[in-house]
């Protein structure tokens, strides 16, 4: 038999990637933990049903991309193509209606489509979501517009342009789509195979195509803001005069429709131009009716999602790999040497360092080759003469400047230790010895 690969359309994120994810992560959780947003983790796979109702049957994603498949119990079950349904479906569950008020929520975690894999877009693929149920204040569309801004921002993205519209409410949408079918009804023959499927089935869809000759045909099609009631258009302005008053820039797009079934009113994409092409990093919208369509209460609702592997292939073409401090490296040599640098490195852990401890076993000069190499801020040094006298060589890698301390005395001086790592770690430099032994 050959070697095991991963399959076509997932791949491993190995370390000298995670770092970046992992500042992401920790970006995103602190700005959402700032706004009053709490976690919600839901199952991956769920019933096929809540897809085809939530998303809708006639969209790409539930007619040619989700991964279902039947369980031993002859149950339809689908693995999450997105993380707005799950979410919903656990709000409706849990009742977490009945605790009134606002629900802010946001998630992280794995999605699965089959697309063709390309960069940036696998088959199974991370977001980072956030889902506002229990308001239909257009303020709720602002905020999330305004975080998705502030956790992109924070990143170091900078040339970010947001495009909105508006997709009215359920009757404004049939409406336009009428609108629209009558207008490229005469153009069938002309458009792509694929906009001449959805033309009946689900008409918006055809303005995001990539086709030149139907993105031709689609430049005159009607404007869906020519189709807004009254409050809709009222709903729509009001976002628009808020995210004004933020200081937010916008650029009207009448043609952003985006992908599934359940938007409603405002609909909105965060495009960077930080690798001179575009690229969609984050998108979302309102979606007023799915919780009542799922089975829960009449509940408006607003989210967004940021597909982590763009933002990371853009980050990682802007920036270095994010640094990740170490504040021991632990060099030991004899048996009596090792065992004690196991539990002095266990020691400095609880006391809240980071300490890697050279398990090779090699002689000390390969071992140090490697303290070099690891970018930890000190290297303490076991030989057998540390061992019989339990003591250890602390060395500052930066200055070179080293000194034989008891071991007790090291775990003592924890306040001291922790204030020379910090000097280096802001400034890049130790100041010494002298002054801590």
């Amino acid at each position: 038999m050959g070697t095991i690969q991963a399959l076509r359309g997932t791949r491993d994120i190995l370390p000298e990637e995670v770092v970046y994810w992992q500042k992401v992560e920790a970006t995103a959780r602190e700005i959402l933990g700032k706004a009053a947003y709490q976690e919600i983790r839901t199952p991956i796979f769920e019933e096929t049903g809540l897809f085809e109702r939530g998303i809708g049957e006639a969209t790409d994603v539930v007619g040619k991309e989700m991964y279902t498949f039947l369980d031993r119990g002859d149950r339809s079950i689908t693995l999450r193509p997105e993380g707005t349904a799950g979410v919903v479906r656990s709000f409706i569950e849990n009742g977490l209606f009945a605790q009134g008020g606002v629900q802010r929520l946001w998630y992280t975690g794995p999605m699965f489509r089959y697309e063709r894999p390309q960069a940036g877009r696998q088959r199974q693929f991370h977001q980072i979501g956030v889902e506002v149920l229990g308001s239909s204040d257009p303020r709720a569309d602002v905020e999330v517009i305004a975080i998705a801004n502030n956790i992109l921002q924070t990143l170091g993205l900078k040339t970010l342009r947001l495009d909105v519209n508006s997709l009215g409410n359920a009757e404004d949408r049939q409406q336009y789509r009428q609108a629209l079918i009558d207008y490229l009804t005469p153009y069938k023959n002309e458009l792509d195979a694929d906009s001449q499927d959805r033309l009946t089935r689900n008409p918006l869809r055809i303005l995001d195509s990539k086709d030149e000759r139907t993105k031709e045909i689609s430049l005159n099609a009607p404007s869906i803001l020519d189709h807004l009631s009254s409050d809709s258009k009222r709903h729509f302005d009001r976002v628009l005069q808020l995210l004004t008053d933020l200081g937010i820039s916008y650029e009207l797009n009448p043609r952003l429709v985006r992908g599934l079934d359940y938007y409603t009113h405002t609909a909105f994409e965060i495009i960077s131009d930080d690798l001179g092409a575009q690229a969609t990093v984050c998108g979302g919208g309102r979606y007023d009716g799915l919780v009542a369509q799922l089975g829960g209460p009449d509940t408006p609702a607003i989210g967004w999602a940021i597909g982590l592997e763009r933002l990371i292939i853009l980050l990682q073409k802007l920036q270095e790999k994010p640094r990740q401090f170490l504040d021991f490296y632990v060099v030991s040599r004899g048996e009596k040497a090792e065992a004690q640098a196991l539990i002095l490195g266990q020691k400095l852990r609880q006391l809240g360092f980071s300490v890697e401890l050279d398990l090779s076993g090699s002689a000390f000069k390969k071992q140090f080759a490697r303290a070099d190499k690891s970018g930890a801020v000190g290297c303490l040094i076991l030989g057998d003469e540390e061992a019989e006298n339990q003591s250890v060589n602390l060395k500052w890698m930066t200055t070179k400047e080293q000194q034989t301390i008891s071991q007790v005395d090291l775990l003592q001086k924890t306040e001291q230790l922790r204030k020379e790592i910090d000097s280096y770690q802001h400034s890049g430099v130790t100041s010494g010895l002298s002054r801590l032994f």
